[in-house]
């Protein structure tokens, strides 16, 4: 969830250092901090809070370096404080490290730093224990000092580490956390993603888990476990930095809900070929996939939310049933899993420890795993059989906007493709629905171009406490992910369910002015929820109801009434999410959050 970065070279490392901080801000951080070589010292500077807090402090120290790490942390293990920012160092401050990750056996560490070997650490992190770790075993040779303290050390982490007294070297590896390695001229960097060093370079390098690199300005040698070199050709990056940032819009959040049209257009463009479905990468078989017996779908937050709406595509194209669960319980919830498995892992980042974990238990068992992601080279791409590319380009904003109509559109080609294996379709009733896909951009740039309606709902109700959402069917699926959305990026305590439930328990909360938004796009259950709303309006509710543009007979009902355009049922939720992104964006701006880096989150979740 930390950003870290690392930078050898000819040049200033201190600007490079910031500036590569600054693209990884995204991925959430409470602190930041840098660890550079200067006139035979490491020198640290670090601060609580924005990384602005951490540019006043050294805007008027002429630093100068050609070797630095720099670190955004979120915190685990300790608060968030000057003194718990990263890099931490040993007691002579001869070695810096930064970390990405947790490192599990931390207190038996601990103990061994304080009982044998008479050190106090100064920090409740448990990242400190790495350097005095590394410190203990430093003979004279760094990378030997790092792999005997790693192999001592049990949990997840991606690391960089520097020493006084290899001032020409940069040490990196990782375990479970992501780790990239950029290729310059007389230059080369470390980072936990690509737009951190893509300013610099578009030549990178994927590390893969339990390997060690040692990096000079003019050499990368990757090492595996035992030691052993390992050889990897680089591959270049096909998007500039200019995706990367905001184009005249104020939140990269904004930018990328307007982004939707084109990256739904960039997912379907890649996987038709003269309007029929063409996967490069997701070689299934009707052999395989008839094998298959049970299907589990897994993913966390907004991907899990895309993954119950994918079950319900596999079921009507398909006919398969699937199991959806969230990749952080799945686990623990004793899957029954064999050869005769697929399991569907959906991720932005591909980095999402959880759903990295249950792939790795699902490989173990025998199962095989079809990933939808979005981060191509990323571990989850790398550890799995079969992979669909959202190609949705990078997202900063940390709530997920457009990757999440990517993962939907993925579900729903990889079901129509399902059904044309398994011959529950036939060709013209296939080409029927891939044909309404291709029209799915435009009807999301119509609503896209008329907002004046949800920024005056918003201005109407961003003082809101309290917002619940309701639907039915896929619509409830949609209301989670509204919801969600809502509670990310404005702090208001929403909550969705479905409307069949209110009956049980819900609408207990339910008095004069509550506001609730409801979801009417299932035609055949549009009766059921007139009801629903009825219900609610009975009890004083303001009701709020999205609708598609043939609905009738429910002005009157309502306060208000979104309309999307008309689309197969099965299709709204492409087009019923826009406008409460929308919704969410503008009610979070009017209460002066910080939209694109919310409180307490992190976009690519690498702990569990």
């Amino acid at each position: 969830m930390c950003g870290i970065v690392g930078y050898i070279g000819k040049k200033n490392a201190v600007p490079i250092l910031i500036d590569g901080l600054k693209k990884l801000e995204y991925r959430g951080y409470d602190s930041s901090g840098i660890a550079i070589y200067s006139n035979n010292h490491i020198i640290i500077e670090k601060s609580k809070g924005r990384l602005t807090n951490l540019e006043e402090k050294i805007e008027n120290k002429n630093f100068n370096s050609h070797l630095g790490i720099g670190h955004t942390r979120w915190a685990t293990h300790g608060e968030p404080s000057d003194l718990n920012a990263h890099p931490h160092t040993n007691t002579e401050e001869t070695i810096a490290v930064i970390h990405n990750g947790i490192i599990e056996n931390y207190l038996e560490l601990k103990n061994f730093l304080e009982s044998e070997c008479n050190i106090k650490l100064k920090s409740e992190t448990d990242t400190e224990v790495i350097a005095h770790l590394i410190d203990y075993y430093f003979e004279g040779n760094l990378l030997d000092a790092v792999y005997k303290a790693v192999h001592r050390m049990e949990g997840a982490y991606a690391i960089g580490v520097i020493c006084k007294n290899e001032p020409d070297k940069l040490i990196a590896v990782r375990k479970d956390s992501p780790l990239i390695i950029g290729i310059g001229e007389n230059e080369n960097f470390i980072a936990s993603d690509i737009p951190a060093i893509l300013k610099h370079t578009k030549n990178i390098l994927l590390v893969e888990n339990n390997e060690f690199v040692e990096i000079t300005k003019d050499t990368i040698q990757i090492y595996d476990n035992l030691k052993r070199t390992v050889d990897r050709k680089p591959f270049e990056v096909t998007w500039d930095i200019e995706s990367a940032e905001k184009e005249g819009y104020e939140h990269f959040t904004l930018k990328e809900i307007h982004e939707q049209p084109r990256a739904v257009l960039n997912t379907l463009n890649h996987n038709l070929k003269n309007g029929k479905i063409n996967f490069e990468n997701l070689k299934i078989t009707k052999e395989e996939l008839q094998a298959f017996d049970k299907i589990y779908i897994i993913g966390c937050g907004t991907a899990y939310n895309a993954g119950l709406i994918g079950k319900y595509a596999l079921k009507k194209f398909a006919g398969i049933n699937a199991i959806c669960d969230i990749a952080s319980e799945f686990r623990y919830n004793d899957p029954l899993i064999d050869e005769k498995t697929l399991v569907i892992c959906i991720s932005q980042s591909g980095e999402t420890l959880d759903t990295l974990q249950s792939l790795r238990l699902a490989k173990e068992k025998g199962a095989k795993i079809l990933s939808i992601v979005n981060i191509v080279g990323s571990s989850l791409t790398r550890e799995s059989d079969y992979i669909f590319y959202t190609l949705g380009g990078p997202e900063i904003g940390v709530a997920s906007t457009k990757i999440f109509t990517c993962q939907l559109l993925g579900f729903y080609l990889i079901s129509l493709h399902f059904a044309k294996l398994l011959n529950k379709m036939n060709d013209d009733e296939i080409s029927t629905y891939i044909n309404e896909l291709t029209t799915i951009p435009n009807k999301i740039e119509s609503i896209l171009n008329n907002q004046d309606q949800i920024k005056k709902i918003s201005s109407m109700q961003f003082n809101n406490e309290s917002i619940f959402y309701m639907g039915r069917n896929i619509d409830m699926e949609i209301a989670y992910e509204s919801s969600l959305k809502l509670k990310e990026i404005s702090y208001i305590n929403s909550f969705a369910i479905g409307a069949g439930e209110l009956k049980h328990g819900t609408i207990a909360l339910v008095k004069e002015n509550t506001f609730v938004i409801s979801f009417a796009t299932q035609e055949n259950l549009f009766d059921k929820m007139v009801s629903n709303i009825k219900e609610i309006k009975a009890r004083g509710a303001h009701v709020l109801t999205v609708v598609k543009e043939s609905s009738k007979n429910i002005e009157n009902l309502c306060d208000e009434i979104l309309k999307i355009p008309n689309t197969f049922d099965i299709f709204t939720p492409l087009l019923s999410i826009i406008p409460m992104q929308l919704l969410a964006y503008y009610i979070s701006v009017m209460r002066g959050n910080d939209v694109d880096k919310p409180r307490n989150l992190a976009k690519s979740v690498t702990v569990e």
